[in-house]
């Protein structure tokens, strides 16, 4: 049974992590070598993918995305979409994909004269699930050695930390003024019965 409590605790702070790497912003340096637009059509992967366009009409299930392609700098390849999330999950509230797209089609460069840029995003890239990581941001940045620090992330991880504190301070607190007296009860309870029980039939 103790088996079992562990593997259940670990598939589920399992779950939070990926959750949590999928959902909070990341960033990558790179250098963009081209963009495009390209109509999708979500079906098994749609969890992966952004609601419909602010202003759209969200009954059309395939819709043309904007893309990003870029190589990073460890010269590794990656193609990014580039959605808003408007009001929906993940709440960052972004409306301004065309604005995103003009300024990645404006930083474009080539190996021989590079531009490299930090790309905020969050989100996987999978091949196999035809996924790709959603841009927030795109800045300019000084070079490919360029060490972004994801204040956001941070700062959303402490807050979570501090919030789990708090409710696990607040579950022991209230089990051991409201659980524990009425467990401990029931044993007592249990203890005396059998305590009354080896003694009537001692006696008999």
């Amino acid at each position: 049974m103790k088996y079992v409590k562990w593997t259940i605790l670990a598939l589920v702070w399992l779950i939070v992590a990926a959750f949590l790497h999928y959902t909070l912003p990341q960033y990558d340096i790179a250098r963009i070598t081209d963009t495009y637009e390209k109509r999708v059509d979500p079906g098994s992967n749609s969890i992966f993918w952004a609601q419909a366009d602010t202003g759209s009409n969200a009954a059309v299930t395939n819709r043309d995305v904007f893309f990003i392609q870029t190589m990073r700098a460890n010269g590794k390849p990656m193609v990014y979409r580039n959605e808003d999330t408007g009001w929906g999950w993940p709440p960052y509230f972004k409306i301004r994909t065309s604005n995103v797209q003009a300024e990645a089609a404006d930083l474009k460069s080539t190996a021989e004269d590079p531009k490299w840029v930090a790309i905020k995003h969050y989100g996987w890239r999978s091949t196999w699930l035809s996924i790709n990581p959603n841009v927030l941001s795109i800045k300019a940045v000084d070079g490919p050695d360029v060490r972004v620090i994801p204040w956001g992330a941070i700062v959303i991880l402490i807050l979570l930390a501090a919030l789990f504190w708090a409710l696990r301070v607040r579950w022991i607190r209230f089990r051991e003024a409201r659980i524990d007296p009425v467990v401990d009860q029931v044993e007592d309870s249990i203890e005396d019965g059998s305590d009354r029980i080896r003694g009537w039939f001692g006696r008999k």
